[in-house]
């Protein structure tokens, strides 16, 4: 029963999820249904086709932040415990303080490498990377590739509707004045820029940050204990470097997966447990050896 209700998450339902839901209601019908109506005509060839791509791409941005909000992040085992004569995992994280191994007061278990406390959740998230207010969950191992692909699916869908509505506001503008028409719709332009502007600056932003973690094989809270660990390596004169940079490509893969034609769809069967992860000491390791 302990362990059932360890495994137990809150309803992904919140108000920010609610004004997600409704942006994305919202930015699909105005695209469909004003902008490419307006500028080719919606059963028209061209209107039929972009209709068609932005619908796919409305399904695809609801079908991961779906799948964003309900998939577990990672949880840590209530049995783990560190192996420190393991001479496969050579590196073990330890507290800043004291030298120990990392363990949790609030969970009373040992915490694997990457894992962190989550205090919204109350749970350690294996591989944490931030605990997200927009999907009501925490981003950690099991759910990373979901929430990047859907916030890729996001910039892509909120650019395209951009286009769409600066030709629809270019067609109308050629339109003869006699046309009144245009002008029941300026509501649904004026509200549509104020939402589309910020939310694909912000989207673009995060997107281009992610991409940043994912070709350096770190997360967020890496990032930033990284900068102090290098400001102290600097300070020490030593040179830091981040235990998990595989390189580009062997970080791009251990998220997105093996193989390319998957990268866009919200799988995770590659990812592992999450409980160990490959170092720079295991690629020097398995050089070596070849040698």
């Amino acid at each position: 029963m302990a362990e059932k209700s360890k495994h137990q998450r809150r309803s992904g339902w919140s108000l920010p999820v609610s004004l997600v839901v409704l942006s994305i209601a919202y930015i699909y019908a105005s695209t469909v249904f004003v902008f490419v109506d307006r500028w080719f005509g919606l059963f028209s060839s061209p209107g039929l086709i972009n209709g068609a791509v932005f619908t796919a791409l409305a399904a695809m941005c609801s079908l991961t932040y779906r799948r964003a909000i309900s998939a577990d992040p990672g949880d840590v085992p209530s049995s783990y415990m560190p192996d420190v004569e393991d001479s496969e995992s050579p590196i073990h994280e330890i507290k800043r303080k004291g030298g120990d191994l990392r363990y949790c007061q609030k969970c009373s278990h040992y915490k694997p490498p990457r894992a962190h406390h989550c205090r919204v959740c109350k749970r350690c998230v294996l591989r944490m990377d931030h605990h997200c207010i927009w999907i009501n969950n925490c981003v950690g191992h099991a759910n990373y590739k979901i929430f990047f692909i859907f916030v890729l699916y996001a910039v892509i869908a909120c650019i395209y509707s951009l286009v769409l509505l600066v030709g629809s506001l270019a067609y109308d503008g050629i339109q003869d004045d006699d046309d009144k028409s245009s002008g029941s719709f300026r509501t649904v332009y004026v509200v549509s820029c104020l939402l589309l502007v910020p939310l694909s600056i912000a989207l673009c932003v995060l997107l281009v940050w992610h991409v940043y973690l994912i070709l350096h094989n770190k997360t967020t809270i890496e990032y930033y204990g990284g900068v102090r660990a290098l400001w102290l390596a600097e300070k020490g004169g030593s040179i830091y470097k981040h235990p998990y940079d595989l390189g580009p490509y062997e970080n791009l893969t251990s998220i997105l997966g093996p193989n390319i034609l998957w990268w866009l769809w919200p799988t995770a069967g590659h990812i592992g447990s999450g409980l160990k992860f490959r170092t720079v000491c295991d690629v020097a390791q398995g050089e070596s050896t070849s040698k």
